[in-house]
């Protein structure tokens, strides 16, 4: 019988280096799917619609909430962002461990409507080793790089909210560090109830003789 899936969420200050070791991780591990986002920004460049993201427009984005087809959704620097529901669901049913790689607000959404969601923050060694990264991405300017820097302060005030805090400063070993994080989530009581029941049951066959 499949076990059932968890939901990753992994959230982090933009630079942060999350779209890395997430692609890393699923080179190195299959028992994860990605869920791919809804966004009303423009793509960045190299990035393809339904790869990085579904890119729609701000009308589309608003029917899909109205309708009730996105588990979050949330704003960030005058851009929408949601999470697709009927994706995740049905990866979750085939027992994939899905990554959402959402903000801050979103990944709060998402703790309330599923409490067993594992929430992930990811920061980096240093505010210096930010700012670099934000630069060295040549997709912001210095308005844009400070505007994204003013961000994670504010949003550095929601970390308590998560479960782990990741620090990336060595790619794999951040990856397996996150990996780690999986599989013992998999032992925990609330999400792995299906499988104690089976152990129970079995004990009680073995102690009286069945």
């Amino acid at each position: 019988m499949n076990k059932k899936g968890l939901v990753l969420v992994i959230s982090g200050f933009s630079g942060v280096g999350k779209g890395t070791v997430v692609r890393r991780l699923m080179e190195k591990y299959k028992n994860y799917a990605l869920s791919v986002s809804v966004t009303t920004r423009a793509p960045r460049e190299g990035e393809v619609h339904g790869r990085e993201y579904f890119f729609i427009s701000e009308e589309e984005f608003s029917a899909m909430e109205t309708e009730g087809r996105l588990m979050e959704w949330a704003g960030y620097v005058g851009h929408h962002y949601g999470t697709p529901r009927d994706y995740v669901v049905g990866r979750l049913e085939e027992g994939k461990d899905m990554i959402l790689e959402i903000e801050v607000q979103g990944a709060l959404q998402i703790k309330k409507k599923y409490p067993d969601a594992v929430l992930v923050f990811m920061a980096p060694p240093s505010i210096e080793a930010l700012q670099e990264r934000l630069k060295g991405r040549g997709t912001e300017d210095e308005k844009e790089v400070e505007k994204r820097l003013r961000r994670a302060v504010e949003e550095a005030e929601d970390m308590e909210s998560y479960d782990y805090l990741l620090i990336n400063e060595d790619l794999e070993t951040c990856v397996e560090e996150l990996h780690q994080i999986v599989r013992c989530e998999h032992q925990r009581t609330g999400v792995n109830l299906e499988m104690m029941s089976r152990i129970k049951n079995d004990l009680k066959r073995f102690v009286e003789g069945e």
